[in-house]
């Protein structure tokens, strides 16, 4: 019997070149869960430094950095150097916990950046590839360590993936504090009162047995909150928070996975108040672009035991490589240093904006990390109406700032409760023409969204819980905080 000839395959029909069509079929195979792509419809072909260039010729100056993954900017030197050197030593690219000299070289560099108290008596553990996995292994050590399963965050705040919220973690029982703001104080008070009365909460709720919380193994915090709109955690109040914590035997876990490697200007953002977590949590920058987390702990909280978070992926040799690079590069070169002064000048130049224009209610930022946030300007009272707070968040503005930079070329990020804050993440490496140039097309962007503000709508996003200014503050006065 001959066998049955098949039909010869059907040609597949050339798929549309270039930028469009490329755009066009991401959009038809991948949902709408895409998140930067649905709002930056750009198809990056090339990078270097704070530069990226698409598929249609266009250049753009990314203040995005990969959503903070680029301390160095694309394609640094030094990074590709290192990515090079594995690859080309024939060692492996996966080594799962084996110790290997490039492991040895970044916990090496990693522990040599540690803020002082910490270092000495530290042990590293290496999870799974993303933030949201170190934030779990560190929730699993508090847990094994304390036996308790209570844990206490704060309001605003984004630890991982998981929901966005570290009470998705299996088991775990977190409640939400207020996070001390001077823009919407939740308190209403704002400044160093609103810091202690937000401290003097916490220890009362975790002194109170009918306060209805689960008895915590840990406190978590971020030093600057990202996703929730560029709100640096005050200084005192953070260690306000380290006494709260150490004198009730609750672990403190700093959440640097955006902060860290010299972002706010000190290599790590707890440094900024000097207090020593018991754990600190990293992912992002700490890969040199590359998939890697890690969390650091005292060792009194334990060796764990042989397969705890026995993730698969956590031996990535090309991003330790490249890491060891990215830290060593910052240090060397006190590129921490140079992102304090310069996102203070930074803020200088983008202060005025508030009272330039009424769609911007403040800005904020710490190193270089800055927010802007857009209110809604038609909501402000009437002379003699009374004052009830800060303006209602403008989602719809902010979005229209981001489109109005990508039109000039600037690629900015949206965050805060409502997405109404424009935020900037620039690479270490920005030069002082950049920052000029960044900062001029984000003015530029401001003030034409300004101008056409009226012509903007959105549904009204109701007030947060609380928001309020200090009394006898005009609701639509705004104030600046660095």
């Amino acid at each position: 019997m001959a066998p049955t000839r098949l039909p010869p395959p059907t040609p597949l029909a050339a798929p549309p070149a270039g930028h469009a069509g490329i755009l066009r079929r991401q959009s038809a195979r991948e949902p709408a869960a895409r998140t930067y792509a649905r709002s930056l419809p750009i198809v990056p072909v090339r990078a270097r430094g704070l530069t990226i260039e698409g598929a249609d010729g266009r250049r753009y100056l990314d203040c995005l950095s990969g959503a903070g993954t680029l301390a160095l900017g694309h394609n640094h030197p030094v990074v590709l150097e290192a990515i090079r050197s594995v690859l080309d030593s024939g060692a492996p690219l996966q080594a799962l916990d084996l110790a290997t000299p490039v492991r040895d070289a970044f916990t090496g560099e990693l522990f040599a950046t540690l803020p002082r108290g910490l270092a000495d008596s530290a042990r590293i553990r290496f999870c799974g590839p993303a933030g949201t996995d170190a934030l779990e292994a560190a929730l699993d050590l508090v847990r094994a360590a304390t036996g308790r399963d209570g844990l206490l965050a704060f309001s605003g705040a984004c630890h991982g993936t998981s929901g966005g919220s570290p009470a998705a973690a299996p088991g775990v029982r977190a409640a939400r504090l207020p996070f001390p703001q001077d823009y919407r104080c939740p308190f209403g008070v704002g400044g160093e009162a609103g810091r202690q009365l937000s401290a003097r909460w916490a220890a009362s709720l975790l002194d109170d047995p009918g306060s209805g919380l689960y008895d915590p193994a840990a406190v978590i915090v971020e030093p600057v909150q990202g996703e929730g709109g560029v709100l640096p955690a005050p200084d005192a109040w953070l260690r306000a928070m380290r006494e709260i914590t150490t004198a009730r035997a609750i672990a403190l876990i700093a959440d640097e996975t955006l902060t860290g490697v010299g972002r706010t200007g000190a290599f790590w953002a707890v440094e900024h108040s000097g207090i020593v977590p018991d754990v600190m949590v990293m992912s992002k920058a700490i890969g040199g672009s590359l998939p890697l987390a890690v969390i650091v702990h005292h060792e009194d909280l334990g060796a764990g035991r042989p397969g705890d978070r026995a993730d698969t992926f956590r031996g990535n040799q090309l991003a330790m490589a490249a890491g060891t690079a990215t830290l060593k590069y910052v240090r060397e070169n006190a590129l921490a240093g140079r992102a304090a002064l310069l996102g203070e000048r930074m803020l200088d130049r983008l202060r005025p904006l508030v009272r330039e224009h009424d769609c911007v209610g403040d800005v904020r930022g710490r190193g270089l990390m800055t927010g802007i946030e857009l209110v809604d300007a038609a909501a402000a009272p009437g002379p003699g109406s009374p004052a009830t707070g800060p303006l209602p968040a403008a989602p719809a503005l902010a979005a229209a700032v981001q489109q109005e930079c990508l039109r000039r070329g600037l690629i900015v990020e949206l965050g805060g409760r409502h997405s109404c804050v424009v935020r900037l993440l620039p690479p270490l490496t920005i030069t002082d023409e950049q920052a000029e140039a960044v900062l001029d097309r984000l003015c530029d962007a401001i003030a034409e969204v300004s101008r056409t503000a009226h012509r903007i709508t959105a549904p009204r996003t109701p007030k947060e819980e609380g928001a309020a200014s200090p009394a006898g503050t005009p609701r639509h006065a705004r104030r600046t905080t660095a």
